[in-house]
């Protein structure tokens, strides 16, 4: 039953996305399916990986959704070089103190942006796992927890093949969507040489929600309802991943938990919390390869 603290909730919530979105898609032209996404799986506490060719504005979305969030961003460019203490950070030894000093890595972020995330090799990236699922780092035995919230938006190009170390299963079951931006439109084209022709957008890009704003619409995800009708239709549709003959690797539990949870931020940022909430299920347009549903853990075949 959807009660009056819970509405009050969704309406915070609504208008507060509204107006990250509107940051955003000031920054992206002619995607407001990519930046949705983008907002649903934030506020499904999941990652998200952009994988699309080079200069389609990856990056740059993952550079407009930080900064329109007053959170702390790190950005770490991933090279054949980078080490794992590079991301977690490292223990060193303190000489006048005669004790070790913690040096958090660049993953102690609220916002983190991995460019070219396959271009580091498997140990580094391994590096990432447990801080995407428990959202904590583990350095010499000792736990450091991460800031709330936090999202890990990865990029990563498909069509180069040099120099990279495709993603290991466990690493890409840790994201939530994988996102393809594709080229823009003749008129989104346009005006983005209008807007991106002398300066760049992300200039004067200025946060339009804070940290703690996030955090309070995370938890009011949490109490969107479900039905026991589409729990069933969840389940069941990642069992059918499981069974079926052209896939090599059906979708993990994980995934499952993961669409449960994309479909409530979805009901929520739609105006839908109470007990009939259901999930819809779009259909898959011609060249759109970037709804929710039609890439969520497609990356398991």
């Amino acid at each position: 039953m959807t009660t009056y603290d819970d509405r009050a909730s969704l309406t915070d919530l609504t208008t507060t996305a509204e107006r990250v979105r509107g940051s955003v898609e000031g920054v992206i032209e002619g995607k407001p399916e990519v930046v949705r996404l983008s907002l649903t799986v934030l506020l499904a506490e999941g990652h998200l990986l952009i994988e699309d060719v080079p200069g389609v504005g990856k990056t740059m979305l993952a550079k407009a959704l930080a900064r329109s969030i007053d959170c702390s961003v790190r950005r770490i460019q991933f090279t054949p070089d980078l080490l794992p203490s590079d991301i977690t950070g490292v223990s060193i030894f303190d000489q006048q103190r005669r004790d070790f000093e913690f040096k958090p890595g660049a993953i102690f972020a609220q916002i983190v942006i991995g460019d070219e995330i396959n271009r580091a090799s498997p140990k580094t990236q391994s590096a990432l796992l447990e801080s995407m699922e428990e959202r904590q780092v583990t350095i010499d035995g000792q736990t450091y927890e991460l800031p709330s919230p936090f999202m890990v938006v990865a990029t990563q190009n498909p069509v180069e093949m040099e120099g990279t170390y495709p993603l290991p299963e466990a690493q890409r079951d840790r994201f939530m969507a994988r996102v393809s931006i594709g080229y823009p439109g003749p008129e989104a084209e346009l005006r983005m040489l209008d807007v991106h022709g002398g300066v760049s957008p992300l200039d004067d890009l200025q946060p339009v929600a804070h940290a703690h704003e996030i955090v309070k619409l995370i938890d009011a995800v949490r109490t969107v309802h479900v039905a026991d009708t589409v729990r069933r239709y969840a389940v069941d549709l990642v069992a059918a991943t499981r069974s079926h003959p052209d896939l090599r690797l059906g979708a993990s539990p994980r995934a499952t938990l993961h669409l449960l949870r994309a479909a409530k931020a979805s009901a929520a940022l739609s105006g839908r919390a109470g007990p009939y909430t259901h999930l819809k299920l779009p259909t898959k347009k011609k060249g759109h390869h970037h709804s929710f549903y039609t890439t969520f853990k497609t990356n398991q075949y």
